[in-house]
């Protein structure tokens, strides 16, 4: 992931940073607790894309 692109990307549902999960090519929202999937090096930044995080996943 380019870090450009993640300086400005925002979640599209609050506009609150993401964080980039490697492991899971994923973008992370804390706030909402949403994990926007990353395809072919796009991040899908659509809520009905995104998988939500349970309570006991720790967002790091």
């Amino acid at each position: 992931m380019d870090p450009k692109l993640l300086d400005i990307l925002v979640c599209p549902l609050c506009k609150s940073p993401l964080l980039y999960r490697k492991s899971q090519n994923e973008l992370i929202c804390k706030a909402d607790r949403l994990a926007f999937p990353i395809r072919d090096g796009i991040p899908i930044m659509l809520e009905d894309e995104a998988r939500k995080l349970p309570v006991e996943e720790e967002i790091s």
